[in-house]
């Protein structure tokens, strides 16, 4: 127990990606969120501000950390995985080459199925088909919800991640994922569409688990941004040559480097 307590303080009390994640939730409910009432209908303009506003958010974090790392090396070498750039080219790439397939199926497959998701969730809230938790109900319960929902996160990828790896959904749909043996931040969420609709159902279990939309929106933005964050190929972001951020994760790297093992 001791130890399971020192794993959450180090994901919660320090300055890290759940507490920028959650302002950012916070943010984007108050100022770039469709209101719940408007969620009654499937219309195409709430529907659209929402693709647009996912559209731009994984540009400015993917787009921004491959530009820190790798476009301008602005860390250089430090505290990186693999020397091995992404921009390699050849005909296993959409496009011919690895960034813009990368980007392709970002922001084609991996944007419109986050999305959908999201609206998914929203119009069932709206609707009463999914049950809805505001802040006045629990506090405590809501901070709750908050603390376990990336574990619920890795432990769901954790067993669609082994199914995409049986053989015939593997060749299906993760081969194009594992195109990718040196990995950038454009990589995390390039793809195929069935890989898509596996990785951002975990939000379904709000369906059960009541929730305030703004824990519908941290639950999605985790899933899509660290998906950019931890295939950026470094270990961590330094600032004054301290570790200021935790970026990738070296198995996880090797993963993608043998994942032939």
């Amino acid at each position: 127990p001791a130890g399971i307590m020192r794993w959450f303080a180090g994901r919660w009390f320090v300055f890290g990606e759940n507490l920028i994640l959650v302002v950012l939730a916070c943010l984007t409910w108050f100022y770039f969120q469709p209101p719940l009432e408007q969620a009654v209908e499937l219309q195409v303009g709430w529907i659209a501000k929402m693709l647009a506003r996912n559209f731009i958010l994984i540009t400015l974090v993917a787009g921004g950390l491959h530009i820190f790392f790798h476009a301008r090396k602005l860390q250089g070498d430090r505290l990186r995985f693999d020397r091995k750039e992404v921009s390699s080219k050849g005909k296993l790439f959409t496009l011919g080459n690895q960034l813009w397939d990368n980007m392709f199926w970002t922001l084609t497959s991996g944007v419109l199925f986050w999305t959908g998701f999201e609206v998914l969730m929203f119009w069932a809230m709206a609707n009463g088909y999914a049950p809805v938790f505001w802040w006045a109900d629990n506090p405590i319960w809501l901070i709750v919800l908050f603390v376990l929902t990336p574990v619920w996160i890795s432990f769901h990828f954790y067993w669609i991640h082994r199914l995409l790896h049986w053989p015939p959904l593997y060749r299906l749909a993760h081969a194009l994922h594992h195109r990718n043996t040196s990995v950038g931040p454009w990589s995390g969420l390039s793809m195929h569409p069935i890989e898509h609709a596996l990785f951002f159902s975990s939000v379904l279990i709000h369906f059960v688990v009541a929730a305030h939309p703004v824990l519908i929106l941290f639950h999605m933005q985790n899933q899509a941004l660290t998906a950019a964050t931890s295939h950026t190929g470094f270990d961590a972001l330094l600032v004054k040559d301290r570790n200021a951020l935790a970026l990738g994760n070296f198995h996880h790297q090797m993963h993608h480097r043998y994942f032939e093992c």
